[in-house]
């Protein structure tokens, strides 16, 4: 069987592949795109990888990308949605992989500097070749294996790269999802029991996790409802990091990501002890009406507010 992840000497032309292929996406995008970036395995000269270009564009408003989805289904693009990582638009085709982001997006930066770095530091970049060719002999016909197993050095790296922003993901990675499991414990059952980990893939329900820097100190449960309804059954902040304003950005990532998907209410049941930080936040009382009867606290206050 052929395998399904490859890791390959670098190839002295990947830089000539970039170029011509960011012409062609420079023209799709239009006049919206306002840099387009090499970056990925390929974009470091003598590290080998999968013989697959990333390419980094960066846009001025990343809602107009959407326009332009058809002019790259013409360059054989296949379009791919978020894929994973919120305000992201995600392009791919055999030997490509494009990845665009708005201007201002801390991903841009993270992604630079992690590139930067490799360039730099010769010996972290012989590791990472010596971890992907472990990574692609161990799990050759497991991609999202391969890629999950990267996820910890990526990390040591942004904690040294220079990179300083917060973002937020969809959960993907075992650490990712082990912090989830923990937080939801800890926080809000109390137990060995999570009654609603069926959610964890349910395409209804998403899952954010909230980094900062290359720490996971956030997340957040938003259930996804017809009729441009959306609850928020989770959002929490580890408790070593509380107080730094990380719980408001992560609330207002949230709202953000929702009004991009087309939802105009956001509704949530708050405790006591929550009610002031939703009030802060310009949540009023509002009937939660939940469309699927799950059991709630009889002290909980329905909150919401209108994103239009």
């Amino acid at each position: 069987m052929e395998k399904i992840v490859e890791v390959v000497s670098y190839y002295a032309h990947w830089p000539e592949m970039f170029d011509a292929e960011a012409k062609r996406i420079k023209q799709a995008l239009g006049p919206n795109c306002i840099e387009i970036h090499h970056i990925g395995s390929t974009s470091v000269p003598g590290l080998c990888a999968k013989p697959i270009i990333d390419i980094l564009s960066v846009v001025n408003d990343i809602l107009e990308v959407d326009g332009t989805i058809h002019k790259m289904e013409l360059h054989g693009y296949e379009f791919k949605g978020e894929n994973g990582i919120a305000f992201r638009r995600f392009f791919q085709k055999e030997a490509y992989h494009v990845h665009v982001f708005e201007k201002g997006d801390t991903e841009i930066d993270r992604h630079l500097k992690f590139r930067d770095w490799m360039r730099t530091h010769e010996e972290d970049a012989r590791d990472y070749a010596k971890l992907k060719l472990e990574l692609a002999a161990k799990y050759s016909q497991d991609r999202s294996r391969y890629s999950m197993g990267k996820d910890l050095f990526i990390a040591s790296i942004d904690a040294k790269d220079g990179y300083q922003g917060c973002r937020m993901v969809q959960a993907l990675t075992d650490r990712e999802w082990a912090v989830v499991r923990a937080l939801r414990m800890k926080n809000f059952f109390k137990s060995n029991t999570d009654p609603y980990s069926w959610t964890f893939k349910h395409e209804d329900h998403i899952h954010f996790v909230y980094y900062s820097n290359a720490d996971i100190v956030g997340y957040a449960h938003i259930q996804l409802s017809p009729n441009g309804r959306a609850a928020l059954r989770i959002i929490v902040i580890d408790e070593s990091v509380r107080k730094h304003g990380f719980g408001s950005q992560l609330l207002n990532l949230c709202e953000q990501w929702l009004r991009q998907q087309g939802y105009k209410k956001l509704v949530v049941q708050s405790s006591k002890a929550s009610l002031q930080f939703y009030c802060n936040h310009g949540y009023v009382e509002m009937p939660f009406e939940d469309p699927h009867g799950y059991k709630t606290d009889a002290n909980d206050i329905e909150m919401g507010k209108n994103l239009s």
